[in-house]
């Protein structure tokens, strides 16, 4: 009888376990997944579907200035005239890397985006060496730039990762979103920055 006992209260602790852990897990995946993209409060266009009006007050996207995979310094800036998608991320972050298969394959059948993939590099917890062993293990083909004197970390605030940044071709920041994101909202920020100005 008491052997009975002690097996009901193992296994009801085991349901409750899992229960707790389906629950758990359900609530961190809302947090990790934004259902939608933030509209840049100085960007009344951003909002708006295709079918209405735009407006021309937007806010023009910080500048800063990055190392690319070569060493050579860039900014921002020399990338307007095509519409930017802007990711912070680093190697040590699981949901930076969740969503970097869909900013591949998204930057493989976009080529009229420039995608700007930006490592956090601190010099410690992430460096250029451990940000581009992550790259080439797993293929990526995006364009990488390392944050190495933290400039565009300062002009973007960026202190969540990851961070994922749409401008239009005019230098405008459109929207973002703050957390992982699925392919398909990667995919409404595209459009939108691509249809913001023709």
């Amino acid at each position: 009888m008491k052997k009975n006992a002690i097996w009901i209260s193992g296994a009801l602790a085991l349901v409750l376990l899992i229960v707790g852990a389906y629950f758990l897990y359900d609530k961190l995946s809302d947090d990790y997944t934004p259902d939608k993209l933030v509209v840049d409060t100085n960007s009344t266009n951003s909002a708006q579907s295709s079918d209405e009006s735009q407006s021309s007050d937007t806010s023009t996207a910080p500048d800063f200035t990055v190392i690319n995979y070569d060493g050579e310094e860039v900014n921002l800036s020399d990338y307007f005239g095509k519409p930017i998608v802007l990711n912070f991320w680093a190697s040590w972050c699981p949901p930076c890397k969740e969503e970097m298969p869909d900013f591949d394959d998204a930057y493989k059948t976009h080529s009229d985006v420039q995608f700007l993939m930006v490592n956090m590099t601190d010099g410690s917890r992430e460096t250029v060496s451990l940000a581009k062993e992550h790259v080439e293990n797993e293929g990526y083909s995006f364009p990488v730039f390392f944050d190495t004197q933290y400039s565009a970390t300062i002009a973007y605030n960026a202190s969540s990762l990851p961070a994922t940044y749409f401008i239009d071709r005019e230098g405008n920041l459109i929207t973002y979103a703050i957390g992982m994101i699925d392919a398909e909202t990667l995919e409404k920020g595209i459009e939108m920055i691509k249809g913001s100005s023709k």
